[in-house]
């Protein structure tokens, strides 16, 4: 039965994803004062963005296997253009900028092209990390952060096993080319998020934890990534608490704790630290979060965009930020990542909808 259900759930989301019944920006609820408007619309799959030297956003497109610039050049807060910069690539997720190139994480491999400005062509595509593993949970999320490290999420083949393969659930660092290649962290199951606390310069982390433990187990957590350290998949889940089948309650108390535990099944995917100066000041510093949503909850949970408070550097409250792609049962949108513009706005992307929505501060 709990097979079936998971069939029917797929197939249902399959669906709707590709004949969605979509939000409009005047469905999103917000704080006071806060507005939002659609900043680029009818992508296909748009998953996570990067904004790049010359300050232009990028956006990953899964479903037609692209990388798209999407200018602002008359800085009234919606897209001019869409620029295809990079075709053919194999369910892209992840993007960064580092120094003069573009990298984009593949199912299969990490590549770079060489970056000159958002008008001219990229480089010719480089492979820096071939043979990924593949299947299951298969998005790639890169991030340059700590020593100009290049850090690389890969998620478990499963929702509850041994994975063979060792760079499976983990965390990976390597150097900008691609070269020594080390485990930094691992018994993550799924960490689609990264982002660089820019007061720390440490790592931080969503993870979504696994299914079929009821609809509120086992918490999502909000990680922060430490070299050598196990955060507890697939033999436990939150504060070192054994899994029902795979638990060791002697290893799981030798586990990292989460940071921060949010509801199960929200589906936490891209994270970011607002560094702007448009929103107020009690913003400033603080942890936004996109719920991607539940599959398989009785009661679906997440599709909305989170604020967690941070204070000396650690999470201290979560709250609402932009809500109203889930209304009752029905999914109108899934935001799936999070980016500061240039401007200070913060802009959201909607793989459902196909769209990237811009929330800004009207004092």
């Amino acid at each position: 039965m709990e097979s079936i259900t998971k069939i029917i759930s797929i197939i249902f989301l399959f669906i709707s994803s590709y004949f969605p019944s979509c939000a409009d920006a005047n469905d999103i609820k917000l704080p006071p004062n806060f507005n939002i408007n659609t900043y680029a619309e009818k992508l296909k799959g748009p998953r996570f963005m990067a904004l790049s030297p010359d300050n232009v956003v990028f956006v990953t497109e899964i479903r037609s296997g692209q990388v798209i610039a999407l200018p602002d050049t008359d800085n009234n807060g919606k897209a001019d253009k869409y620029l295809i910069k990079a075709k053919n690539l194999r369910s892209p997720h992840g993007i960064a900028f580092y120094k003069d190139w573009l990298y984009v994480g593949e199912s299969n491999q990490i590549v770079r092209y060489k970056y000159f400005d958002y008008k001219n062509d990229l480089g010719e595509k480089e492979i820096v990390i071939p043979n990924l593993p593949r299947g299951g949970h298969s998005t790639k999320t890169i991030l340059f952060g700590m020593y100009n490290k290049l850090y690389l999420s890969i998620g478990s083949s499963c929702n509850i096993c041994k994975e063979k393969d060792q760079r499976r659930a983990s965390i990976m660092q390597f150097n900008p080319d691609g070269s020594e290649g080390k485990i930094y962290a691992e018994g993550l199951k799924n960490s689609v998020g990264l982002a660089l606390n820019p007061k720390t310069n440490q790592l931080w982390a969503s993870d979504n934890g696994i299914d079929w433990l009821g609809d509120n187990l086992p918490p999502e957590e909000i990680n922060i990534i430490k070299e050598g350290k196990h955060y507890g998949w697939p033999f436990c889940y939150g504060d070192k608490i054994p899994d029902p089948k795979m638990g060791d309650p002697i290893f799981c108390n030798n586990t990292e704790p989460p940071a921060f535990e949010m509801q199960a099944h929200s589906a936490p995917l891209g994270l970011t630290f607002y560094t702007g100066s448009q929103f107020p000041k009690e913003f400033h510093g603080d942890l936004f979060v996109a719920f991607h949503g539940s599959w398989n909850r009785s009661v679906p949970t997440g599709y909305k965009v989170v604020r967690i408070k941070i204070k000396d550097n650690k999470p201290i409250s979560i709250e609402d930020f932009a809500s109203g792609w889930l209304k009752g049962t029905t999914r109108t949108g899934r935001p799936v990542d999070v980016l500061v513009n240039i401007d200070g706005s913060l802009l959201v992307s909607d793989d459902k909808g196909g769209k990237i929505y811009r929330i800004y501060y009207d004092k």
